[in-house]
């Protein structure tokens, strides 16, 4: 439901709809940008943009984004990347404490994306975009919508108790216990202390109320290496990684983002399922702004 959720910031005032996107600090291979409380994507996008043409340049580019606002899927910008050659590496900050520290009952850190692009010669990008909890709250929700539980192991309820409802999940576990937590502690610094705001423990609301902070960071391979003998090596770990032989339950062995590749192509041509409540919502917003919608 992040569409309505969305609107109401906006006419609450904590995005800003014509907000500026500025470059605040930059040197040669590095930036700060101020994403000016608009709509986060707009921030996160030419921030990846100048973190590419800072690594055609130094080798890299690295750019952090303050004063943002969620940025959508991480794999986009590092899509951005992978298709002008470059390894391509963001995350992104969501308002306060949802996950547990690695043993504690209470949130400690937020659940902040974490991904990587590694650019191939042809077809599909190697693409990692994870949370680094057990699960992205988005999943959580989507098991809400469509009444089902959430797996053991997911979430803790008010009281800290282990919880497979949803509804009354309020704070989940971290991927892989202490490795999830670490992978979110670094990243809530990347995305907080290092742009001069705070850690996700020491906020008070979620990332709307709070904006988000986003980090980007580029490889140009051409630079470290020849660049087709890097696709060379590529592409010959990706067929013999195929070429595994499946374990029990598995059709076929895949790599980090082919099943999201395949669903891409596949909704490009035939259309985006979508829950109809999601239909509604945006019928909703629709109506409000008078826009037609298309079905």
């Amino acid at each position: 439901r992040a569409a309505p959720r969305y609107l109401q910031a906006i006419d609450h005032g904590d995005i800003d709809p014509r907000g500026q996107v500025q470059i605040i600090k930059e040197t040669g291979a590095m930036a700060v940008i101020d994403g000016g409380r608009a709509v986060g994507h707009l921030g996160a996008t030419r921030a990846m943009e100048l973190a590419i043409e800072k690594a055609r340049v130094a080798g890299t580019g690295t750019v952090a984004v303050r004063n943002g606002q969620h940025f959508g899927a991480a794999a986009v910008y590092v899509l951005m990347a992978a298709k002008a050659g470059m390894i391509g590496y963001c995350t992104t900050s969501t308002g306060w404490a949802t996950v547990a520290a690695y043993g504690s009952r209470t949130p400690a850190t937020a659940n902040p994306a974490i991904a990587w692009g590694i650019p191939v010669r042809s077809g599909s990008p190697v693409v990692l975009d994870m949370a680094c909890a057990v699960s992205s709250w988005g999943k959580v929700h989507s098991q809400l919508l469509y009444g089902r539980p959430i797996p053991a192991g997911w979430a803790l309820d008010a009281n800290g108790e282990p919880t497979t409802d949803p509804s009354a999940a309020k704070t989940l576990l971290p991927a892989a216990g202490a490795r999830g937590y670490g992978l979110a502690f670094v990243s809530g610094i990347l995305t907080g202390p290092l742009v001069g705001l705070k850690s996700p423990i020491h906020k008070t609301g979620g990332v709307e109320r709070e904006g988000s902070e986003h980090f980007f960071y580029c490889i140009d391979v051409s630079q470290f290496t020849d660049l087709e003998q890097f696709y060379d090596e590529i592409g010959s770990t990706v067929h013999d990684i195929h070429g595994q032989q499946p374990a029990a339950g598995f059709d076929c062995v895949r790599l980090p983002g082919e099943m999201e590749w395949e669903r891409t192509q596949e909704w490009s041509k035939n259309g985006i399922p979508l829950h109809k409540s999601h239909l509604r919502d945006l019928q909703e917003i629709a109506d409000k702004i008078k826009v037609k919608v298309p079905w």
